[in-house]
């Protein structure tokens, strides 16, 4: 049975999908879904994910969204092909939650706030915000310090082996170290900017960045 995407291969989240999925060697089709024209606010879209979001994927009968639990449920379900992204032991298992959890609560909504005002806003002609990208670049900026202390550490966050919660920052640290004036907050850390290199240089996010 071949994985439906619903939902733009350009957007975040649907990046973070197609980044487990091509990790896993899993067989998947993308459905298109133009978030610029509210396709995904229509109603048959929102019988599947309530919220008006992309992604969701669609699996025999599963429908499933929310970008993090689908990479979970991918990365387990095919836990025996592609590259591991769980770990090895309950110990592994439980930096890695730790760390997609870093990511989703702290990374995340600040690293969003940058890419939806310097990328997205001009594109839709919202006004940018300029005290809240400030603000977010800082807060971000912290949030990183503890990251540049952890991989200082560790080859990758949750050990010395890749895993979900590296997958999980692809789709945010791309836009913001390739595509806005705030790449600094990765290259002026030394093993933030190390980790990022190498995490971004993987096969499978080439090919998503391809798409």
């Amino acid at each position: 049975m071949v994985v439906k995407l619903l939902g733009p291969a350009y957007a975040s989240c649907s990046r973070r999908v197609l980044a487990c999925l091509i990790e896993k060697d899993i067989e998947f089709e993308i459905v298109h879904v133009d978030i610029l024209k509210g396709e995904q606010k229509k109603p048959e879209f929102l019988a599947l994910q309530p919220f008006g979001k992309v992604p969701v994927v669609q699996d025999a009968s599963l429908t499933l969204f929310e970008s993090r639990a689908i990479i979970r449920y991918y990365a387990e379900k095919y836990a025996g092909q592609g590259t591991c992204l769980l770990g090895k032991t309950l110990e592994e298992r439980a930096l890695i939650e730790q760390w997609l959890e870093v990511e989703g609560q702290n990374f995340g909504p600040h690293a969003y706030a940058l890419v939806y005002q310097l990328i997205l806003a001009p594109r839709i002609n919202v006004p940018q915000d300029k005290a809240l990208i400030e603000s977010s670049a800082q807060k971000l900026g912290e949030v990183l310090d503890v990251y540049e202390e952890r991989l200082s550490k560790s080859k990758y966050l949750a050990g010395d082996f890749y895993s979900l919660a590296d997958l999980s920052h692809l789709p945010f640290t791309e836009y913001i170290a390739n595509a806005t004036d705030k790449g600094y907050l990765i290259r002026n850390r030394k093993h933030v900017n190390g980790w990022w290199e190498d995490i971004s240089s993987r096969p499978a996010w080439k090919k998503v960045l391809a798409m």
